[in-house]
């Protein structure tokens, strides 16, 4: 298994990859970390789940989901090492970006949670950001994740070695992030509800100054590397 592979440069939309991919007609899904929902919302719109529980840990966040309900969609507090679903009651497993967010100390019992919802051949998309590109230079300055992006790894390898719990594939493309400005970026990265970065006013401006030396007139444009570990549950 590879936590990276910097050969892999297709542009891809994730979205349309995953429903390209995994077999959702009449499936029960279980989306972890929904944040904001926008993947369960599209998932929900192509009328292709029979069901679809998505979970948050955010309150404020997860307070915003309920205000939104969705026809078909369970949105629940929880998060991936307690999930409140019976065994092997799930077909797939679909984590957008929020393994690395679960505790280090927590991630094994993510694992065994997952493999224990899920049905016996059922699916987990787990996606995680590579720790490389030109956004994660402006990330790094106020939030270096590598340990626990490593630590995710190192936790999903753990889980195939270990099983139920088996790899079937391992996808690596871009995504691409479009800011029209610093400010955009700002609203939509540091005025986050699950994490207060409380950036001091140099650090602040140290962050600015780096995410404007990637604006042009169009705004700032990135391509990002990510992996998915496509993992199926053995019989």
């Amino acid at each position: 298994m590879q936590i990276a592979n910097p050969a892999a440069h297709d542009l891809v939309n994730e979205t349309e990859l995953m429903l390209a991919t995994l077999p959702l007609v009449g499936a029960t899904v279980l989306e972890l970390g929904c944040g904001r929902a926008e993947k369960t919302r599209t998932l929900a719109a192509s009328g292709r789940p029979a069901h679809i529980l998505a979970l948050e840990v955010d309150q404020i966040q997860h307070a915003r989901n309920l205000a939104q309900p969705l026809p078909g969609v369970t949105f629940a507090a929880g998060g991936a090492e307690a999930i409140p679903a019976a065994d092997a009651s799930v077909d797939i497993v679909l984590m957008f970006k929020s393994l690395h967010h679960v505790p280090v100390e927590l991630m094994d019992q993510a694992f065994a949670e997952i493999a224990r919802v899920l049905k016996p051949g059922g699916l987990a998309w787990i996606s995680e950001p590579v720790y490389a590109g030109e956004l994660n230079e402006v990330f790094k300055l106020f939030n270096d994740e590598k340990n626990v992006r490593e630590a995710a790894f190192a936790a999903l390898c753990r889980a195939v070695e270990r099983g139920p719990l088996q790899l079937r594939q391992q996808l690596f493309f871009n995504t691409r992030s479009h800011f029209d400005s610093f400010a955009a970026f700002d609203a939509r990265m540091l005025q986050v509800t699950h994490t207060d970065h409380q950036l001091s006013p140099e650090l602040y401006a140290a962050v600015r100054d780096k995410f404007e030396g990637y604006l042009t007139p169009d705004g700032a444009t990135f391509l990002n590397p990510q992996r998915v570990d496509l993992l199926v549950r053995a019989a």
